[in-house]
């Protein structure tokens, strides 16, 4: 009867707030946006520092919103390549970004490949503490159908810029800037297809505002090591009685003791709000 629901995650959502007012936009609508923008602004000085304020602003916005994404090994990482990029370290943030490319594929691959020693890829990566061929280990995960389709073709699109980062390449003295926040949208893409807290992978399904791990999903390797642990198993009638300092959940109730699909868990979650 009861679903794993996500409920610990990250993100960053402040960018929103400091795009421009839209003119079609009712006038209470844009009165509240202006407030939130200076509200967002205050923060960002705080955070950053005043000097160069607009610079620091425009490199936040050109960064856009972190990306919803279940707490992994990942998201203290990207917050830092994130605030290098917007004070205008621009060389590390892209090595950064590259670097957490690779160790979100190591970390991957070393925690899951127990699952897959009936592979053919096993053989290649079983012996390894580490890996720094991004092929291999882009291509093992593909395999093994740990990584999504669109998360590895922008490992890929990563793997060139990371090529491009690490070894000595001259034109990067004069175009860190574009190719940092080129490898920090891929690195953020990949967030978003493959960790996201809130989107369309096949191991999710929705009740509005709620997301839920699909049953027949959850003794996938991925999810079982990387969803479930931010996830807690509830029952269709359960209420969040308060989030802050920590989750409370209200879910005592009396269940039917039998299996139900997910669209059945979906239809009474949406009757019991």
């Amino acid at each position: 009867m009861k679903r794993y629901r996500i409920l610990s995650f990250d993100f960053d959502s402040r960018a929103h707030s400091l795009e421009p007012v839209q003119d079609h936009w009712e006038e209470k609508i844009k009165e509240q946006h202006i407030e939130n923008q200076k509200r967002c602004v205050e923060g960002l000085k705080i955070q950053y520092g005043e000097r160069d304020i607009n610079n620091k602003i425009q490199n936040f916005i050109d960064l856009k919103h972190k990306p919803f994404s279940v707490a992994a090994f990942h998201n203290k990482f990207l917050e830092q390549i994130r605030n290098a990029y917007v004070v205008g370290s621009y060389y590390p943030a892209l090595t950064g970004a590259c670097s957490l490319g690779e160790r979100i594929l190591n970390h991957l691959v070393i925690l899951l490949r127990d699952y897959y020693k009936d592979k053919t890829e096993y053989k290649k990566v079983y012996r390894k503490k580490s890996f720094d061929y991004w092929p291999l280990t882009i291509n093992a995960l593909g395999s093994w159908e740990v990584l999504l389709p669109e998360a590895v073709s922008k490992f890929q699109e990563l793997s060139e810029k990371r090529n491009r980062a690490i070894h000595f390449n001259p034109e990067i003295d004069h175009n860190d800037k574009k190719l940092s926040l080129e490898a920090i949208h891929l690195i953020q893409d990949i967030v978003q297809i493959q960790f996201s807290a809130f989107g369309n992978q096949p191991w999710c399904f929705c009740v509005p505002g709620e997301m839920y791990i699909k049953k027949d999903w959850e003794e996938k390797p991925f999810v079982k090591h990387i969803f479930i642990p931010n996830s807690l198993l509830v029952g269709a009638k359960h209420k969040i009685e308060s989030i802050v300092p920590e989750y409370v959940i209200n879910d005592r109730f009396d269940y039917e003791d039998k299996d139900i699909s997910d669209e059945e868990f979906s239809e009474l979650r949406k009757k019991s709000r």
